[in-house]
């Protein structure tokens, strides 16, 4: 699908006042090398407020860069999603694994918000799952409720709960993981999230559903919200996903080339989840039914 392209703004920042325009945007957008983006200065795809740009201008605190990057072919990703839940104020479906919730990393056109949009065009999503993560959604569909489910995201009061297809055998059964989480150096992007000492605080709970001669298949509940956490986190004791193209065994990037956060190819999939009603307060229970091939790789044998 070609999209109609997309204009990224930025307001320049103190930490990069003084630097020249192309050596901004190469390291903003580190997939273009700075001959690309000479190219596309001279293209006339850059505005500095509003100017169409050279890139030897020195950037400023407070100034507004646009990158008006022309229409695209998209990648191919699934266009279905399945509705588990929908009133008035909330809209519940089961995302398919390739399909990014929001916009972005190449997808614009190509994503769930904007298939739910075209049924539905005051859904907006509450939280998102990675592309590679199949499962539950949840969208609000007023702003009383998204206000309040907002508000209680990361508390205790809304249960989250996942299966995740793990490398290598489990040694015990339950496993309450409190890694912290934050940014780390990556060679293709600058950086990523991932196990950091120096990170944020993180929770998570991982409880062994079944295991086969070489993998293990958990049940994770999330105690906080940081990006890739349960990718993360199980990475960090010895379980990365299986398939994962960017964790390692110690929930930093692999040390080979590691892959991009939005690549796919692992078994996660968000299958619970339990809150009161924003609005009514009644218990929703909202199961997504797990993808066959996850169901299939959980139950091997060898």
């Amino acid at each position: 699908m070609q999209n109609r392209g997309y204009a990224y703004t930025t307001i320049i920042s103190r930490k990069y006042h003084g630097q020249t325009l192309l050596s901004h945007l190469a390291s903003l957008y580190q997939h273009s090398t700075p001959q690309a983006w000479q190219q596309k200065l001279n293209n006339g795809e850059v505005t500095l407020n509003g100017v169409t740009a050279t890139g030897c201008e020195s950037v400023t605190v407070g100034q507004t860069l646009v990158w008006n990057r022309p229409p695209w072919i998209e990648p191919d990703s699934p266009q279905h999603f399945e509705v588990l839940f929908e009133d008035p104020h909330l809209l519940a479906v089961n995302k398919p694994s390739g399909l990014p919730t929001l916009p972005g990393g190449g997808f614009m056109e190509n994503t769930l918000l904007r298939l739910v949009q075209k049924q539905t065009p005051n859904a907006n999503p509450v939280h998102r799952l990675g592309r590679g993560t199949s499962g539950i959604v949840l969208f609000a569909k007023t702003p009383q409720a998204a206000a309040t489910l907002f508000a209680n995201w990361n508390t205790p009061k809304i249960q989250k709960i996942y299966r995740a297809l793990a490398q290598n055998i489990a040694q015990h059964d339950v496993y309450e993981i409190l890694t912290p989480i934050g940014l780390v150096p990556h060679p293709r992007i600058g950086s990523v999230w991932a196990a950091n000492p120096s990170g944020k605080p993180s929770k998570s709970l991982a409880k062994v559903i079944s295991r086969t001669t070489n993998t293990t298949t958990f049940q994770v509940s999330l105690n906080s919200g940081r990006p890739h956490q349960i990718r993360i986190h199980l990475a960090s004791i010895g379980h990365p996903l299986v398939g994962d193209p960017l964790y390692g065994l110690t929930g930093q990037p692999l040390e080979n080339l590691p892959g991009l956060p939005g690549d796919g190819g692992y078994f996660l999939h968000a299958q619970f989840l339990k809150f009161h009603h924003p609005i009514t307060g009644e218990q929703i229970n909202l199961e997504a039914t797990s993808p066959n091939a996850l169901e299939a790789m959980s139950s091997q044998e060898g």
